[in-house]
């Protein structure tokens, strides 16, 4: 006869424990970003908000590395659940790191999103468009490879970018995983609401740790003492 799991070790207290923690990471990751996001909603998605929506935004980067942070260091036993405590950890060590990274990566997709929303006035030919959106979409998932080594990795920024960069290509499923993502963002973005990427932040964070496991390793093993 076989011996009953422990308290905590069971699959249904496996799946409660990952319940607990996606709930209290997404609930912490939008009180530390509700100054900008309150604010963002009351912007709405006229262009010419762009800029005040870029700045709205800002404090996403560090909640978002936060929540990264917390959900790499889970504790899958039901009976010792602190999920809080290592957002609020990961916020203090990767707030400034975060933002060095997020705010020039913000600044730099605001100005193709602004040149794409007024391009006419531009005067540009047309294959100028498709190459601005697909250097911001290489520039979105340089970002998410970075957010997630910021997150994990207590590397100099300069060294976070060039990282993040390297991995664009030598983990090419990595990077069509958090492709994969940011396609179903903004498909469930047009579809259903704006919220949608907040409201589903932790789940979505969930999946690009999932896909960045190679990344992870490798960062793990070939450039970390």
């Amino acid at each position: 006869m076989s011996t009953p799991a422990a308290f905590g070790q069971g699959s249904l207290s496996r799946a409660a424990a990952l319940v607990h923690t996606l709930v209290t990471v997404e609930a912490l990751l939008l009180l530390a970003a509700s100054p900008g996001l309150a604010v963002l909603f009351l912007v709405g998605p006229d262009p010419a908000g762009l800029p005040l929506a870029a700045v709205c935004l800002l404090p996403l980067g560090p909640a978002a590395a936060a929540a990264l942070y917390a959900l790499h260091h889970r504790d899958r036993d039901l009976t010792d659940l602190r999920p809080a405590r290592a957002y609020w950890r990961g916020w203090r060590l990767n707030a400034v790191p975060a933002l060095k990274l997020w705010t020039p990566l913000l600044a730099w997709l605001t100005v193709i999103a602004f040149t794409l929303t007024h391009f006419p006035a531009t005067g540009l030919p047309g294959w100028w468009a498709v190459l601005l959106a697909a250097v911001g979409t290489g520039s979105l998932l340089w970002g998410a490879h970075a957010l997630v080594l910021t997150a994990l990795f207590a590397f100099r920024a300069r060294d976070t970018a060039r990282l993040a960069a390297y991995f664009l290509l030598r983990h090419g499923r990595a990077t069509l995983g958090a492709g994969s993502l940011l396609v179903l963002t903004a498909a469930g973005t047009a579809v259903l609401t704006e919220a949608l990427p907040a409201l589903l932040a932790a789940p979505l964070l969930l999946s690009l740790l999932h896909s960045s496991r190679p990344v992870i390793a490798e960062t793990q093993e070939d450039f970390t003492a």
